[in-house]
């Protein structure tokens, strides 16, 4: 005998279980949409980072650093590198003979993921063997480009330099504008030129404020009313920031401009796949640990130039320090850089 509440309550069941399935494709779908999303937007930036960085690439003639007993591989090495903020532009053509503004060198951990970031002034006085006597540091570029700066360095603090990045202001600025600005402390009020010398075109008053890619610059290069000690504390907490921002969830769908950025103005002896090991110091878990350093030392004017003069007993110190956190043996480095030591009669007339 046909039962019509039997067949009333298969097709009730019937439609239950085709509305839950239409509530598990809502949610599903656009679980998978995204995904694909970002698998697609990743690849993407992938294949253009490859080919950008790949551009920046540059051979330094180098197999290792001659404090190295064997090449080091940053996914499994504590390593260094020299950052070489130079100040060179088109307009006044001095590229390949520009003098560094900004000189930086950064440790880095592999296992406790951190960094130590040693700001070297300007006008710190050093001996540079590429031209054999004492003189600016920030002159080692102009005398002979990244190798004669690294030469320099690895004489100074006694460490390998493994890798280098050199970039232009003009990579600073498309950074910081690329991440919609960073925050940052400005000390007080002043004025200084913009990244095509236009004079006094940035003017910025005392306080924390979000900085466009032309302000920090200004941030970074003035020292009208300090020295140069603060204004490469003030470069660290630039880097800090632009890193600590970069490294945001918010700032993922700005990577494209970022590595456009970066790329357009910056040369490098790392290469793609060296780089991708960095990677992992962004993303241990929590933020990543940047120790700002710096060189202390007194004014010296033996004659009509001004140099910054390093205290003995602190670079000692800060030597130790870095040799400690690359975790090296400093027997090699004490035997090559004593081999480089400048001579006492050798310094650049004044």
């Amino acid at each position: 005998m046909y039962n019509n509440n039997d067949n009333n309550h298969s097709r009730m069941i019937k439609r239950k279980r085709k509305r839950r399935l239409r509530k598990r494709a809502y949610i599903i779908l656009p679980l998978i949409a995204a995904f694909l999303g970002v698998l697609v937007y990743g690849t993407y930036l992938y294949i253009k980072a490859d080919s950008v960085f790949s551009d920046s690439y540059e051979k330094d003639g180098r197999e290792k650093s001659a404090l190295r007993d064997e090449r080091v591989d940053p996914k499994f090495d504590n390593v260094s590198v020299l950052i070489l903020g130079v100040d060179a532009n088109e307009h006044r053509g001095n590229s390949e003979h520009s003098r560094t503004d900004a000189l930086m060198v950064a440790t880095l951990n592999k296992d406790d993921k951190s960094v130590k970031l040693l700001s070297i002034p300007r006008d710190t006085y050093v001996y540079i063997p590429e031209v054999g006597y004492e003189t600016k540091i920030n002159h080692a570029h102009a005398y002979g480009g990244p190798e004669a700066t690294i030469e320099t360095v690895e004489n100074l603090l006694e460490i390998p330099i493994d890798y280098y990045v050199k970039v232009n202001f003009h990579a600073f600025v498309d950074v910081v504008d690329a991440l919609n600005g960073i925050k940052a402390e400005v000390p007080y009020e002043f004025k200084e030129s913009n990244s095509m010398d236009k004079r006094d075109a940035i003017h910025l008053l005392p306080g924390e404020q979000l900085l466009n890619g032309e302000e920090a610059l200004a941030l970074a290069r003035t020292r009208k009313l300090d020295n140069d000690i603060e204004r490469g504390k003030r470069q660290q907490d630039l880097i800090k920031a632009i890193v600590n921002k970069a490294a945001s969830a918010s700032s993922l769908l700005k990577y494209d401009d970022i590595i456009e950025a970066v790329g357009d103005n910056m040369k490098t002896n790392m290469s793609f796949s060296e780089m991708k090991s960095f990677i992992s110091y962004g993303t241990s878990g929590s933020d990543l640990d940047i120790e700002a350093l710096t060189l202390e030392g007194y004014d010296y004017q033996p004659g009509s130039t001004y140099y910054w003069h390093l205290d003995d007993v602190a670079l000692a110190e800060t030597r130790s320090l870095l040799k400690n956190h690359l975790e090296i043996d400093t027997s090699n480095a004490e035997e090559s850089t004593t081999q480089n030591a400048a001579p006492e009669n050798q310094k650049e007339s004044n």
